[in-house]
């Protein structure tokens, strides 16, 4: 017969769950937009959990005394979910920054658009790469890819189990951040090679014809050979998000191994 009881201590464990799947839905790829109600977040949170709570062996005795005890449990489930959101959310930055590189680049830096997902400006040639990597998330299923790791999270490391060494976090962002410079110019790497030949072409040019202004006539060179070379490159961009992708997995697991102390 199925046992239907639901203690108080059962109730502070369902907490505990909820507040680490919560954490990372709000810093989640995919998840966190801000066109995604936070009614379904909290919803779509809570519905997880009670599967998780229902199905996975989470159910540990909770070792603390008093309310501030319960709350450091809390806090610690918090930031396992927010430090193994942002491992999976390399993909948001990357874009963002090799877009703001390559308008740099090309001279579009100062042209801004408001991003309906994030409700900032940004660049266009990030906005750009960010909407086609989202497509290729959408038809890849990065995102039940991402629940199905967040899931495996509770096997991994247990309620109030994480382990927050700060010399292998350190190490850990260290690795996040230089593969986050990694990605970011190999996004943009083709237009900041290119602006840089048409950069070397205009410099000959301005010493053999000084009569010819090279300033208004470059600028126009070189937006105009950017734009080709995004046009040239955006084919690439399907190959080069599953290297983005590996890398997103990568992160994740080494973040979570990180707070599993298994590193």
């Amino acid at each position: 017969m199925i046992d239907y009881s639901f203690s108080f201590e059962d109730l502070e464990l369902f907490l505990l769950i909820v507040v680490r799947m919560a954490s990372f839905i709000v810093t989640a790829p995919f998840f966190s937009i801000n066109n995604v109600p936070r009614r379904f977040k909290a919803g779509f949170s809570i519905f997880l959990a009670l599967i998780i709570y229902a199905v996975m062996p989470v159910h540990t005795p909770l070792s603390y005394n008093t309310v501030y005890g319960y709350a450091a449990l809390v806090l610690k489930e918090a930031m396992t979910g927010l430090l193994i959101g942002l491992g999976a959310n390399l993909i948001e930055s990357v874009v963002h920054f090799a877009g703001k590189l390559a308008d740099m680049e090309i001279g579009l830096s100062m042209v801004q658009l408001m991003d309906p997902a994030t409700r900032e400006m940004t660049g266009f040639t990030g906005m750009m790469y960010q909407y086609v990597i989202s497509l290729m998330m959408i038809i890849t299923g990065m995102h039940y890819y991402f629940i199905r790791a967040m899931v495996e999270t509770y096997e991994l490391i247990p309620i109030g189990g994480a382990v927050f060494d700060s010399e292998q976090i350190t190490v850990t962002v260290i690795r996040f951040l230089r593969d986050y410079m990694n990605i970011a110019f190999r996004l943009c790497l083709p237009v900041v090679v290119a602006i840089m030949l048409v950069n070397v072409v205009l410099g000959i040019l301005a010493k053999s014809a000084p009569q010819i202004n090279m300033f208004s006539v470059g600028i126009q060179i070189k937006i105009f050979a950017g734009f080709a070379i995004l046009f040239i490159t955006v084919s690439t961009l399907p190959n080069l998000s599953e290297y983005i992708f590996r890398e997103m997995r990568v992160m994740m697991t080494v973040f979570t191994e990180s707070l599993a102390g298994t590193l």
